[in-house]
């Protein structure tokens, strides 16, 4: 059993920073070719240009899960040189906390449009760019949200649960292909955007509680579930859900975190 991925091809979204961005650096640690795409470009340059500088291959692009058609474009241009797309993982995901009665079509808007159509969009470009290739492992990135219950998280909680049954449909349909389709559902992560959650410490304190851990993981934790997924020691795993969440357990929660970034 080879757990790594030495001379694999792949991109990384959302590597500019959190989670994608730990994920790309555990990859190229490994011994993959990273590429590291984002909105933020800027931001992918940078993760980049570290990987670079310890001896990793990365170069950066930029890149819009929201629209399709540039997520299409950039998939397709992805291989390095003459190297096939061996992996992608796609980390974005964004939350607007609100009771439902308080949502707007705005904000229902634009979560859906990264979480649940961003998603569709990574699935529908890498499937058709590795099911022609007749290989190929797609993770994407959901969160413990998928089947916990939280208020003021019906809008982001049901994309989650959206992705995680997308990812078991796409894989039954790849399968035969020799495409992989999983997806690593996290629990609470210690990132720039839950800075403004674990700035409280009563929240930072309940979300701890809720894990038989009882702490919040490091973004390296969720990349060594990525690194699995994208080696070759995962090659009979697809239409899996990886929770890494420390062992959460669903009891009432009763703090609420409104208008702060998740995961």
């Amino acid at each position: 059993m080879v757990i790594d991925v030495a001379g694999k091809n792949g991109a990384v979204i959302g590597a500019a920073s959190g989670i994608g961005r730990s994920i790309a650096h555990a990859l190229a640690e490994h011994g993959a070719a990273v590429r590291c795409l984002d909105v933020d470009d800027a931001g992918a340059g940078r993760t980049a240009a570290i990987i670079c500088e310890l001896g990793g291959q990365a170069s950066s692009g930029f890149i819009d899960v929201r629209n399709s058609a540039n997520v299409n474009e950039v998939i397709e241009r992805s291989r390095e040189g003459e190297r096939s797309l061996d992996f992608v993982v796609s980390t974005p995901g964004i939350n607007i906390r609100k009771p439902v009665v308080d949502y707007n079509d705005a904000d229902y808007d634009a979560v859906t449009s990264v979480n649940m159509r961003g998603c569709f969009n990574v699935i529908r470009a890498a499937g058709r760019r590795m099911k022609s290739a007749g290989h190929g492992s797609i993770t994407l990135i959901s969160s413990i949200s998928c089947r916990a219950v939280e208020v003021g998280q019906v809008v982001y909680a049901g994309t989650k649960a959206a992705t995680s049954q997308m990812v078991r449909v796409a894989a039954a349909e790849l399968g035969a292909s020799g495409v992989r389709v999983n997806v690593i559902s996290p629990g609470p992560v210690e990132t720039e955007l839950t800075a403004p959650i674990r700035q409280h410490q009563r929240w930072r304190e309940a979300y701890a509680s809720r894990t038989a851990l009882g702490r919040w993981a490091q973004p390296s934790e969720i990349a060594a579930a990525a690194v699995f997924l994208a080696s070759d020691g995962a090659t009979y795993i697809t239409g899996a859900e990886l929770f890494v969440h420390g062992g959460w357990v669903d009891i009432g929660h009763e703090y609420v975190c409104t208008n702060a970034a998740d995961k």
